[in-house]
């Protein structure tokens, strides 16, 4: 079977998971059921084939970029490179410096990917076939120790990269406003208000992190 197929075959079965976490999101939150009625089924996608090495190194680029510069960045950086779909922890190894802020990452940038690309020639971050057998705070306590890596990085790869299903990214600016609006508070939630207000969520509160950022989205006041 190949990569691609089998990662369609995931999707498959990941989005029979969604609906079942719309329908139970909605028996446990009127509030959050309305929203989701309104905004539809999620089309929440996981990047099945991606490593956990090309996930922290493509979230290091977009760190404090918008996703157009981050994005160009990254093309400049995969192409850079021979033979593979993405540049090995190796060939990073192997290119200077230079190289790599020539293609437009910071320096501080480039010291974090060259960490991360260290780290992974030694096998300290993990496959994707380890992973699955780590809990979610095993992952976020291990990654986090390396530079340029925190736990909003590593909570964004547990969603996005192995589509963990209950992790609330409380310090995510976009989930804090869609909880605001949600809940109609007067203000933007603190960590302490989350578990107050999210934890009967569980088990699904990636997925309701994904309403939230779609609420928060939806009321940005129009482009001038």
């Amino acid at each position: 079977m190949s990569s691609e197929h089998e990662a369609k075959r995931l999707q498959s079965r990941f989005r029979r998971r969604l609906r079942a976490g719309e329908k139970s999101l909605s028996a446990k939150c009127p509030a959050l059921g309305a929203w989701i009625a309104v905004a539809g089924k999620s089309d929440w996608e996981v990047a099945w084939q991606r490593s956990l090495y090309q996930a922290l190194v493509m979230a290091i680029a977009h760190q404090q970029l918008h996703g157009n510069a981050a994005r160009a960045i990254l093309q400049r950086f995969e192409a850079g490179f021979r033979g593979e779909d993405f540049p090995s922890p190796h060939q990073v190894g192997r290119a200077s410096t230079d190289k790599l802020r020539a293609m437009g990452f910071s320096a501080a940038k480039v010291t974090a990917i060259q960490g991360i690309a260290a780290a992974a020639r030694k096998g300290d971050i993990p496959s994707r076939q380890q992973a699955e057998q780590m809990s979610d705070d095993e992952l976020v306590e291990h990654l986090v120790t390396l530079r340029g890596v925190g736990r909003w990085t590593v909570e964004m790869l547990l969603i996005f990269t192995l589509g963990r299903m209950d992790v609330m990214p409380v310090d995510d600016y976009g989930v804090r406003s869609g909880l605001r609006s949600l809940c109609e508070l007067e203000s933007l939630p603190g960590k302490r208000d989350f578990a107050r207000l999210t934890d009967h969520w569980r088990p699904h509160r990636s997925l309701a992190a994904w309403y939230l950022w779609r609420l928060a989205d939806a009321n940005k006041p129009p482009p001038k």
